[in-house]
């Protein structure tokens, strides 16, 4: 099904340049065209270009899952906190080093009933360009301390910035990971207006919708606090991401 987009374009393309007589500049056009495709596929998660991941959950009921890339970090402590206030469980996608930095908040996460997935072990900048073997161990690295400071194993993986191509592909199908999206893009790491952030949020929220968040910055914490009444005020329930993987192996 994931190549269907490139089986389209790619006949798309052909008739073009038939109509066209195999013009130079349709090849180029094309090409160009082609590129621009392939970017985009790789830069937005939601289209399962390169890899089929989960971005909602099928349902019926006012429900959402908050999700927290990146951490744990200093500011962890105060989420979980709130979280616990307003008794919801949420997902959190951590980085190794950040839990060999924190290693007794990321044992709190798990001991308050959150869910834990893999979000490499570096979180490096250059993710989109390694080859599948260090991409791999970079997984396999999380996964390793995951198990060393949680004494748990995961299968739910969030690619760092949302990035995918073949490389990515094949060390997921490796890990056997299950890819974890969103459809509700909070931008809280590239916009300091606590206010846009939030109604970013709620303006695309949806029953099943997977919002994406950061536990990194005292911003996102007090975002969370008015979302968490927000959801409260619309009677949304929270889910964690794996009762949707649960659900899938049932079917």
């Amino acid at each position: 099904m994931k190549h269907y987009p490139f089986i389209l374009f790619y006949l798309f393309c052909n008739a073009f340049i038939y109509a066209f007589h195999g013009s130079f500049w349709v090849y180029i056009a094309c090409f160009l065209a082609f590129c621009f495709v392939v970017v985009w596929g790789s830069f937005d998660i939601q289209l399962g270009y390169f890899v089929n991941s989960i971005t909602h959950k099928r349902t019926k009921i006012n429900e959402v899952a908050l999700t927290f890339d990146d951490g744990p970090t200093e500011f962890t402590p105060q989420f979980l906190d709130l979280l616990k206030e307003h008794q919801v469980k949420a997902t959190f996608f951590c980085i190794g080093k950040q839990i060999e930095k924190y290693p007794e908040t990321f044992q709190r996460i798990i001991a308050e009933g959150h869910t834990i997935g893999n979000h490499t072990f570096s979180h490096s900048n250059k993710t989109g360009f390694l080859s599948v073997s260090k991409m791999t161990a970079e997984i396999e690295k999380c996964d390793e301390v995951i198990l060393k400071v949680g004494h748990i194993k995961t299968n739910l993986y969030r690619p760092p910035f949302g990035v995918t191509n073949p490389s990515i592909a094949k060390a997921i199908k490796k890990t056997h990971k299950k890819s974890i999206g969103w459809n509700v893009r909070s931008l809280d790491t590239v916009t300091d207006d606590e206010n846009k952030i939030y109604k970013r949020i709620t303006k695309g929220l949806k029953r099943g919708s997977i919002i994406l968040l950061h536990d990194t910055s005292e911003k996102t914490y007090n975002v969370l606090a008015d979302l968490l009444l927000f959801l409260k005020n619309k009677k949304y329930s929270a889910f964690t991401v794996d009762s949707i993987t649960k659900s899938k192996k049932n079917d």
